[in-house]
Formats: C-alpha cells, sequence, structure tokens
C-alpha cells in the first residue's frame, strides 16, 4: 500500500473537543527529524533534564505510517538513550509481532523526554510526568508528528491519550477506538505495555495481554 500524501494539519478542522498540546499548541520547528533530534538534545524546557541521563527522542523511519506514543523513557532507556528498551518495550515488541505489526516499519516516541524517578536506595523507581511536564515536552512531540505526517498515532496509556487528545478522551472509555485528528490521522486509544507487567500474579493478565494484541492487530488491518 502506498503511503499518503503529507499534509498540513491545517487541511483537516479541528475537533470540537478539546484538544491535547501536542496537537493544539506551537511546537518547534525544523525541516528534519534529524535535524529535530539535534535540537531537543540541549532541551531545558522542564525540570527533568537535571536528574535524567539524557534526552530520548524518538527513533523510527521517517516515512514511518504508523506512530507509537508511550509515557516517557523508563530506566533502561534513560541509560540506553533508545525509547521502548526495556521490559516494556520488549513486551510491546512481541505483543506487536502478534498482531502483524513491524516495529522497524514504526516510529516510538514517547510524550515526554526525560526519564522522571524517584531513588530508592541504588533503584530509579518511575514517577508519573505532571500535567505540566507533558504540556513542555509536547512542544517536542507536535513536531515530530508534524513532520512525520503518520496515517496513524497509537496512544499507549493515558499520559500519550492527554498529551495529543486532552482529558475528554479516556482509556477506559475509548480503548481500542480510532479517534480522528487533525492532519488526516487517527488515533488509536489503548493501554501502555508496562500495565500488563504490573497486574502479572493477579487477575487475568493473559486475558488483558490478548486484549492489547486486539488493540494493535486493529492498526495493521488499518495499514493493510
Amino acid at each position: 500500500m502506498t503511503r499518503n500524501t503529507r499534509r498540513s494539519s491545517t487541511d483537516m478542522p479541528r475537533e470540537s473537543a478539546k484538544l491535547g498540546p501536542a496537537l493544539a499548541g506551537e511546537h518547534a520547528e525544523a525541516p528534519t527529524i534529524a535535524s529535530l533530534r539535534r535540537e531537543a538534545e540541549g532541551c531545558e524546557r522542564c525540570d527533568l533534564y537535571k536528574n535524567a541521563t539524557q534526552l530520548v527522542f524518538g527513533e523510527g523511519p521517517t516515512d514511518a505510517r504508523v506512530v507509537l506514543v508511550g509515557e516517557q523513557p523508563g530506566d533502561r532507556e534513560d541509560l540506553a538513550g533508545r525509547p521502548f528498551v526495556g521490559p516494556a518495550g520488549r513486551l510491546l515488541d512481541e505483543c506487536m509481532h502478534e498482531a502483524g505489526i513491524d516495529r522497524s516499519e514504526c516510529y516510538l516516541t514517547n510524550a515526554v523526554k526525560h526519564f522522571k524517578f524517584e531513588p530508592r536506595g541504588k533503584r530509579r523507581l518511575h514517577s508519573r510526568p505532571n500535567a505540566g511536564e507533558v504540556q513542555a515536552c509536547a512542544w517536542w512531540l507536535g513536531a515530530e508528528i508534524d513532520e512525520l505526517r503518520p496515517e496513524i498515532v497509537v496512544a499507549l496509556g493515558a499520559t500519550a491519550l492527554m498529551s495529543l487528545l486532552g482529558r475528554g478522551v479516556g482509556v477506559t472509555k475509548n480503548r481500542g477506538q480510532f479517534v480522528p485528528a487533525p492532519g488526516g490521522f487517527s488515533v488509536l486509544v489503548t493501554i501502555h505495555p508496562s500495565y500488563l507487567l504490573r497486574i502479572r500474579g493477579r487477575g487475568n493478565p493473559e486475558a488483558e495481554r490478548a486484549r492489547f494484541v486486539d488493540d494493535l492487530a486493529k492498526v495493521a488491518v488499518r495499514i493493510g
């Protein structure tokens, strides 16, 4: 299937519902993803850069038809400088494969580009980004999407969803649905794979995993 023609975000009307900062606010401007990444390396738009090892920008082909957006880099990603290389990333790889999606053909990034954590001895425990940090980093996420012009953006979890579509769209209510967005692409709403790691040993993790694969499989059907 051929890739859609690149379109300006002004080509389609904005939804009546309030959008998130990544789609509604001002964004960085750069001629290429590579130059955008170089510009982001020195980001001090919020205080998270002070304790993180490095900024973790998105990665993947610049003609990707699918963009997956998570919350923020974790401990492994912070050290490696790459998104989705830790336990949740490995689980995402498995689920994408089962759903018929080739990770190498997708662009993966996060709503927030620096690792936010709380120290616990020698460990660094994940701490959820606040609204101000998501707002600040939407400067980069919005620019990535503007440059890539994907057909589908997958919102992995509540933080990514809020950055993209605002607080009027929720994961529980809209999970598995495609929500149209300005620019001619759709946002698929689903969970973050880290949720599947957190529920191991309780509930029905296999059923939840299968449901996540089913969500991702809808992307494979869309892109053919």
